[in-house]
């Protein structure tokens, strides 16, 4: 039997559900002798801004139990550098490019989304307005009126779907949810880091040079898995589902729970192809569960 992977969010179709995450797949040529890039269904490079970013001082990275702290800043080359160096590659991979964008101001995030509007190649545009590493963009994801407002600017500065990406550091997930989705986000994705910070005693001193990071990979899982149910019980919106996945078994709970596709993201770091692996996998999980299709299962959580 044929089973059907693809998915669809709002105005952006997948071929199957599976991303990758912003900031754990470089640019993707790094990746390219791991992983058959054009089985993925999309890739996120890395975070871009408006100029180029030096990034925080280090130390930027710290493994913690079942998980990792960061602390990057969005280092990176700017939005022209991306365009001219990265993103002639990009469009040529068989499979949808999602690219990621952070903005200081309201402006630049409508500025840039122009700006991407007339290049080829870019399928969606992610709104990184939740990074806890940087300061500015981050208020667009902690305050409802501000997200509603950018996300509509930005759905009428281009062409392309607009996915807003939310962070777990806030109140009421659902309330920020609903504002993206009063905005006209195509879809949402959830979630960003959580802030942490590890301590070397010895030392007296914070290990991350930015003091507080954003904790990663399999220890936030049961928070991203509470924030996709929450917000897939306020909104019709779809929902991208971030945080911990690392297995079949992870996509599959992310799925139940109300997302239509995942993003894998710190399991990139210590198994790289745990991706093709799922892709493996998922048929036959459809199968065990008599659906012919992945949509079918979206928000089939049962908690009577």
């Amino acid at each position: 039997m044929a089973y059907d992977l693809t998915v669809q969010l709002g105005r952006l179709r997948l071929a199957n559900p599976i991303l990758m995450a912003s900031g754990t797949f470089g640019y993707a040529r790094e990746m390219e002798s791991l992983v058959d890039l054009s089985r993925l269904g999309g890739i996120l490079p890395k975070t871009i801004t408006k100029l180029p970013r030096q990034g925080n001082a280090p130390w930027r990275t710290v493994e913690t139990a079942s998980g990792m702290l960061n602390s990057i800043g969005l280092d990176n080359d700017g939005i022209d550098a991306f365009v001219e160096h990265h993103l002639p590659y990009l469009s040529s991979l068989e499979t949808a490019i999602v690219v990621s964008i952070a903005g200081r101001t309201h402006d630049e995030f409508v500025e840039m989304t122009s700006q991407l509007s007339d290049c080829d190649g870019v399928d969606a545009i992610e709104l990184n307005i939740s990074c806890p590493n940087v300061s500015g963009g981050v208020d667009f994801g902690t305050d409802p009126g501000m997200c509603e407002r950018l996300v509509a600017a930005c759905r009428d500065a281009g062409r392309h779907p607009i996915i807003a990406k939310l962070t777990p550091n806030v109140t009421s997930v659902p309330q920020m949810a609903v504002a993206a989705e009063a905005g006209g986000a195509d879809a949402i994705s959830l979630i960003n880091t959580c802030q942490g910070m590890a301590i070397d005693w010895r030392r007296r001193r914070p290990l991350l040079g930015n003091v507080i990071g954003g904790l990663s990979g399999p220890a936030i899982k049961p928070i991203a898995l509470r924030a996709v149910y929450q917000a897939a019980q306020s909104v019709k919106t779809p929902i991208i589902g971030i945080g911990g996945i690392a297995n079949l078994d992870d996509v599959m709970e992310f799925v139940m729970a109300g997302a239509t596709a995942v993003q894998l993201g710190t399991v990139n770091f210590y198994n790289p192809t745990a991706s093709t692996t799922i892709l493996d996998e998922l048929p036959q999980a459809l199968a065990d569960l008599g659906a012919a299709s992945v949509s079918e299962l979206v928000g089939t959580l049962s908690t009577n």
